[in-house]
């Protein structure tokens, strides 16, 4: 399988790509951080590729229901502690800016300070992962479970994600939530 073509060459930094998880072998969305042959290097909450500096600002405060998330009915972690489902929940909202410029929004509950400190090494045909929530996703961190992505595994970029996190039945009507910025 040709997976260039779906990315209208190679794929990104920055881009959200849809590829097949390496131990479940099911569709898995998250966003590239790493090409092969990166460093990606996490401390003290703070990320570099290449020994640049992923940059970020603070971008307010991201609020959604306190209920049960996703298929397992999770409950999601958040800043302010909420005590009942129902309550807002709060996220700081962060805008990082990679070295190339290329620039997007994510979640952090506790402000840098849950990501882990580590060193990667992409290994050739490989990718590096990172989900938005950052706080509460699987990803290539884990090296044990999602780990370093084969470019076989790579599915194609996203386009537009559209369901909300707490699975409320008028959610995917609302259109106007939907999440256009990839």
């Amino acid at each position: 399988r040709n997976n260039k073509r779906l990315f209208g060459g190679q794929p990104q930094r920055g881009d959200v790509v849809v590829f097949r998880h390496p131990v479940t072998g099911r569709d898995y969305i998250k966003r590239l951080i790493g090409l092969p042959g990166d460093k990606v290097k996490i401390k003290d909450g703070k990320i570099s590729i290449n020994d640049q500096k992923v940059e970020t600002v603070d971008a307010g405060i991201f609020v959604e229901t306190y209920a049960p998330q996703g298929p397992f009915r999770n409950q999601p972690r958040c800043s302010n502690n909420p005590k009942k489902f129902g309550e807002d929940c709060e996220k700081f909202r962060i805008k990082s800016t990679l070295p190339d410029g290329r620039s997007f929004f994510n979640l952090d509950t506790f402000k840098g300070e849950n990501i882990g400190n580590s060193i990667y090494n992409v290994p050739s045909g490989h990718y590096f992962f990172m989900g938005d929530n950052r706080d509460c996703s699987s990803d290539s961190r884990f090296l044990n479970n999602v780990g370093y992505v084969k470019q076989l595994n790579l599915v194609g970029k996203a386009r537009i994600i559209f369901f909300s996190n707490d699975n409320r039945k008028d959610s995917f009507m609302k259109f106007w939530k939907w999440n256009k910025n990839l």
